[in-house]
């Protein structure tokens, strides 16, 4: 079950208690930065007395929305410390391991269906991967890592797509150069799509046989993972169209990312915090394990960097400015002749933007998308500000709206104290790559629903413009 307030997950288990018709859910399942202790006490004849708690949001307040029996009664022994929701907070009913799993690789396949069978297998850049890919990748990684690890006596499928569609796994063994990826024209998309199909059914099957938890602990992996790909499908899908010269238009199926709200400061007091994740469900290895952290006064702006200021910086000649830019950066914007965001035209005395709707005039209000790291910092030296690091975004999380685009900090990616990689190829994850990257935190409006949370880490090389990238900007107090 999920609790849900202001579109905001609040509390997330599969072991609430019903009580009277409420659910009570297990205290670590509660996302404590939403939550401030109340004063108010109410009393059950049978259960005692309760205590209420306040859930805070993008500064907004619901009081005494949460209530919890820290010492009850004998007979409500059961829920102790178990915290029930009113007043608005919705609670909705998580799906099982198998209806994630089928409604995710349906997902993947209802992306790519605007697709002409031409975009399926181009690779017009060595970060794209052609959608094919993506869709045979994605089986391969439940077929090698769950049916021939798992199920006796399991036949591979093609004994030739080990080596076509693994990705850096080199456990698994060898496999084509990410950037050859688009040079292979078999199998064909058919063949991929009957292969998916194939090892959809059989794990479908597998999941109905009672699996054992180390399958389901594979298999909501593989899960996890495709939602990961269905967000660089989508990214993958825009350059494939983006860089062609007629701009065409794509079945756009992702929200606006509009922000309303007026511009604001949010102060966070200096102090040790904690961030990493703690709580029950699913996260990845790199989100561990949660740990302190200290953080000198600061403050971090409630909105993203919009089109119109960083036009403003462009007209100000910010991309012919030596001084705004990191030694390597101002390399690479010279080598690559940059002077815009990726997909950016001027046109008609006009800045326009390739969309999934075509090419049309930049709004001046709405977030600015597709910058790379050295792009982001450049602009926060500009405007005299900085970005967020990612223990900074992560302890201001709660006060602030974010999703609407992967948020650069000024973090490199590194492990935390304490990580442990996983034995063999799981351990090829994530851990490798902490060299080189940059921490984004987030999410983007192409982001699988249920794929976001505040401990999130996602990493991209500094110079990545492809990606749903924007700008959060901090200060010191």
């Amino acid at each position: 079950m999920k609790a849900i307030w202001k579109d905001t997950v609040i509390a997330e288990s599969n072991k609430t208690i019903v009580v009277e018709g409420n659910h009570y859910f297990p205290p670590d399942s509660i996302k404590q930065e939403f939550f401030k202790e109340s004063d108010t006490q109410t009393s059950c004849p049978w259960k005692g007395k309760a205590s209420y708690k306040t859930i805070l949001i993008n500064g907004q307040a619901n009081k005494d929305a949460a209530w919890y029996y820290s010492d009850p009664k004998e007979k409500a022994e059961s829920i102790k410390n178990y915290v029930a929701f009113w007043n608005g907070v919705k609670i909705v009913e998580l799906p099982n391991l198998a209806e994630q799993f089928k409604a995710t690789r349906k997902y993947s396949e209802d992306l790519c269906a605007p697709l002409e069978i031409e975009d399926y297998v181009v690779q017009p850049s060595n970060n794209v991967s052609p959608p094919r890919w993506h869709l045979a990748h994605t089986t391969w990684f439940f077929e090698y890592f769950i049916l021939k690890e798992h199920q006796r006596g399991y036949e591979e499928y093609n004994e030739q797509y080990n080596f076509l569609f693994n990705s850096y796994y080199n456990f698994k063994g060898d496999m084509v150069a990410r950037v050859s990826r688009g040079f292979m024209t078999r199998p064909t998309v058919k063949q991929v799509y009957e292969y998916r199909t194939a090892i959809t059914e059989k794990i479908a099957q597998l999941l109905a046989e009672n699996p054992s938890e180390e399958i389901l602990k594979l298999v909501e992996i593989g899960i996890n993972h495709e939602q990961q790909h269905q967000e660089l499908l989508a990214y993958d899908i825009k350059y494939i169209l983006g860089t062609q010269p007629t701009f065409p238009k794509f079945e756009n199926r992702f929200p606006s990312i509009t922000e309303t709200q007026s511009e604001q400061w949010i102060d966070i007091t200096e102090g040790v915090y904690e961030i990493g994740f703690d709580k029950k469900g699913f996260c990845f290895d790199n989100e561990k394990p949660r740990h302190k952290v200290y953080l000198e006064a600061f403050s971090i702006c409630n909105k993203l960097v919009t089109n119109g200021e960083f036009a403003a910086f462009i007209e100000d000649k910010g991309y012919k400015t030596h001084h705004l830019w990191h030694s390597e950066a101002w390399e690479y914007v010279n080598t690559h002749q940059l002077d815009a965001p990726l997909y950016w035209h001027f046109k008609n005395g006009k800045w326009h933007t390739y969309t999934f709707n075509g090419l049309q005039k930049i709004d001046p209000d709405a977030p600015v998308m597709h910058l790379s790291f050295y792009e982001a910092a450049a602009f926060a030296e500009w405007k005299g500000l900085r970005l967020p690091t990612e223990a900074e975004w992560e302890v201001a999380s709660p006060h602030f709206k974010w999703g609407k685009l992967w948020e650069w900090t000024n973090s490199a990616y590194l492990p935390y104290p304490g990580f442990k990689k996983e034995a063999g190829a799981l351990g090829e994850y994530n851990g490798k790559f902490m060299l080189n990257q940059m921490v984004l935190k987030g999410a983007s409006f192409a982001t699988p629903e249920n794929h976001e949370r505040p401990t999130y880490r996602n990493f991209f090389d500094a110079s990545s413009r492809w990606i749903f990238s924007g700008v959060r900007l901090a200060k010191k107090q």
